[in-house]
């Protein structure tokens, strides 16, 4: 990861207090932790270990790979006007019914009115949770699906295609034929998968969410807040967070 975007996600949840964090997808009783206040409600399921609640900053983890594989796949991940001043940081997870539900209520409208229109920069941020088998293997499809500056157009047909693909035991034919309808350099992307040139990446966005608390997919970052669950009110915090933005010269 950039390390700009390091740091950005790094003072979201530095303010981050000790409290309960639940794992898995979530859907209901988003939590929302702004200013150092936790206030936490339910996760609909738990299989990742509940951890402390430390800083991406401070925990010890994994260090971000640079090459120009994962420069590439780090880069393709990115949407948005380079002069925004708002990141807003989505961890997610390709197999989560939740991640699902939320991508298909309001990942549309998010990059209508906030990143096309330039007011904020968005990021992915891989969260494969050990409960979805093909989570990871998703995760890999899209991210060397970025190296090619395919990332969001695969995630698009990742979440999309999900109920096809979610019980297959080994989903990579179906991982190649949509890579393949999306204009990839299908020889590439398989050398990519095959190699697991990405898994570095992924690993470190993995450590890095979890280092900052994040048990449950999705979570958002926005400015200083963190924001859990499918029903997560993003567009407000959004709204809240442009206003105290400073635009850029």
């Amino acid at each position: 990861m950039s390390s700009h975007l390091n740091r950005l996600l790094a003072r979201a949840t530095a303010a981050v207090a000790a409290g309960i964090v639940l794992s898995g997808c979530s859907h209901g009783d988003a939590t929302k932790r702004d200013s150092g206040a936790a206030r936490t409600a339910s996760a609909s399921s738990s299989d990742v270990s509940a951890s402390a609640n430390g800083t991406l900053a401070a925990a010890p983890v994994t260090g971000t790979p640079r090459d120009s594989i994962s420069d590439r796949a780090d880069h393709g991940r990115i949407a948005g006007d380079s002069t925004a001043k708002l990141w807003v940081i989505m961890a997610s997870d390709f197999q989560c019914p939740y991640c699902k539900a939320w991508h298909d209520a309001a990942f549309p409208s998010l990059m209508n009115d906030y990143v096309k229109t330039g007011k904020i920069r968005l990021a992915f941020l891989n969260m494969p949770l050990s409960i979805h088998p093909n989570a990871m293997p998703a995760s890999e499809a899209a991210m060397c699906a970025s190296v090619q500056n395919k990332f969001w157009p695969m995630h698009e047909a990742l979440f999309a295609t999900q109920q096809s693909w979610e019980t297959m035991r080994d989903p990579s034919t179906k991982f190649d034929s949509i890579a393949g309808s999306l204009g990839v350099n299908v020889p590439a992307y398989r050398t990519c998968v095959s190699k697991h040139l990405t898994v570095p990446l992924i690993q470190a966005d993995h450590d890095r969410a979890r280092a900052a608390g994040v048990n449950s997919t999705p979570t958002f970052f926005v400015g200083n807040q963190t924001l859990t669950g499918s029903d997560a009110n993003l567009r407000g915090a959004i709204d809240a967070a442009l206003k105290t933005t400073k635009p850029a010269r």
